[in-house]
């Protein structure tokens, strides 16, 4: 596919867009840049739109699920049996079935039903039909805005109370402290019946989601982009509710049940999070797409929620949250760090596109579509200092690295950190290596072995 692939669609206005309409969030498409960035990460993602730029259209939603056309794009693993000259019957279940902390698979969000088995993953082969979706329960809290409560439509992925995490079937984290997160996690209260009445925060799901790369030599950073929904400044994905902060992000619009019922699929996505598979507000239930990563050497996945910086939320199909900007980055697991550190390769290997086991970073990801196979640091079951909100640190392999054919797949934290320390490796543009400024906000579902 041509480097002037695009995420872009078209999104016919619905008979329902007026009750969208607040002074907050019924902005104009075009994204607002106001917030103060490091030179360098305002270099790479403080993009405006060209005039002069058609993008091409292509489909609407998430894009391509985690179960990809070759190796490059798809990290479930072989049948344990592969080389040898026995059944995988005669194999015993994973040790992970055991202890989550030893090899094998495990699935993270206990409260999701997904569409591929993935605590036997490594003894079957998958069905041709399966995506890469996990189904999970669907919140119908409230909202205060300045016209009355409405609706508000969250999942909750994560949360930074062990026995509160255990009860909800979500991640627990421990840097999701009150103290931590501080402002950048917005008020709630709970209600009755056990969901949340948010103090403010609204999210317009009907922006036109655009990327438009840049040359075919460099595509990132793009020549357009602009998210395909946007928080106001009050939104969080982060929420603060009875002293325990959780990653709850909103994603459908503030509506009643009747107006974002596509329990099948195919939903609008001027009115859903662009990482909707299907959504039953009457059974409660949502479907999202799963997205491929790595966490020291092993293959996950995850969900893509929202980010700090416009450019980054168009190419994840995710909600730009502006308010995260009041977290502090560049400070990984010292005491008052409520992030972790996601490693994003500009320019790696993309030749071959998914068929190429080496594929990795934006490069490829805006070349051919499918996700860049990001490396994350600590998840449950493999580090105490998991965070669901990740610090992008984005580098670029020199160009002496790239001649002498060093350059190639990384899944684990300490090697690029190593790699960035001999110099193979640097910030974009031979920048510095380290925090770009942007937070992504991803909540881990399953590893893989």
């Amino acid at each position: 596919m041509s480097s002037h692939f695009s995420f872009a669609v078209d999104r016919a206005s619905e008979p329902g867009d007026a009750a969208l309409a607040s002074p907050e969030v019924n902005r104009p498409r075009r994204c607002r840049g106001g917030i103060a960035l490091a030179a360098l990460a305002a270099a790479l993602f403080s993009v405006a739109a060209s005039a002069g730029d058609e993008p091409l259209r292509a489909a609407d939603g998430p894009g391509p699920g985690p179960i990809g056309p070759g190796p490059g794009c798809n990290l479930i693993p072989a049948k344990a049996s592969t080389g040898t000259k026995v059944d995988i019957s005669q194999f015993p279940p994973p040790d992970s079935l055991t202890d989550p902390e030893l090899a094998g698979p495990v699935q993270l969000l206990k409260s999701g039903k997904f569409d591929i088995p993935i605590e036997s993953l490594t003894g079957v082969d998958l069905s041709s039909g399966a995506r890469g979706t996990v189904t999970l329960p669907l919140f119908k809290g409230a909202v205060n805005t300045p016209s009355g409560l409405r609706p508000a439509w969250y999942v909750i992925l994560d949360a930074g109370n062990q026995a509160e995490a255990d009860r909800l079937g979500v991640n627990f984290s421990k840097k999701l402290r009150v103290a931590n997160v501080g402002d950048a996690a917005r008020p709630a209260t709970l209600r009755d019946d056990g969901t949340f009445l948010f103090q403010s925060g609204l999210v317009d799901f009907s922006p036109t989601r655009v990327v438009v790369p840049g040359p075919e030599d460099r595509p990132f950073p793009p020549k357009q982009a602009q998210p395909g929904s946007v928080g106001d400044a009050n939104y969080s994905p982060l929420v603060s509710a009875n002293g325990i902060i959780y990653d709850a992000p909103i994603i459908a619009a503030a509506l009643e049940d009747a107006s974002i019922n596509f329990p099948d699929g195919n939903p609008n996505y001027a009115l859903v999070h662009d990482q909707v598979i299907a959504i039953d507000p009457v059974h409660r239930t949502v479907t999202l797409n799963l997205i491929n990563g790595f966490s020291f050497g092993k293959p996950v996945l995850y969900i893509s929620t929202d980010s700090s910086d416009p450019t980054v939320s168009a190419i994840e199909g995710n909600t730009f949250a502006p308010r995260m900007h009041r977290l502090e980055v560049g400070i990984d697991d010292i005491a008052r760090s409520a992030v972790e550190r996601i490693f994003i390769a500009v320019n790696g290997p993309s030749e071959g596109a998914c068929a190429n086991p080496q594929r990795q970073g934006i490069f490829a990801a805006l070349t051919d579509g499918h996700r860049p196979n990001n490396t994350f640091g600590g998840i449950p079951t493999t580090a105490t200092d998991y965070s669901p909100v990740w610090d992008a640190n984005i580098y670029e392999w020199t160009q002496d690295a790239i001649d002498k054919g060093f350059r190639g797949l990384q899944n684990e934290e300490f090697r690029i950190l190593t790699l960035a320390r001999d110099g193979y490796v640097t910030g974009p543009n031979g920048a510095p290596f380290g925090s770009a400024g942007p937070v992504i906000v991803c909540g881990v579902a399953a590893r893989l072995n």
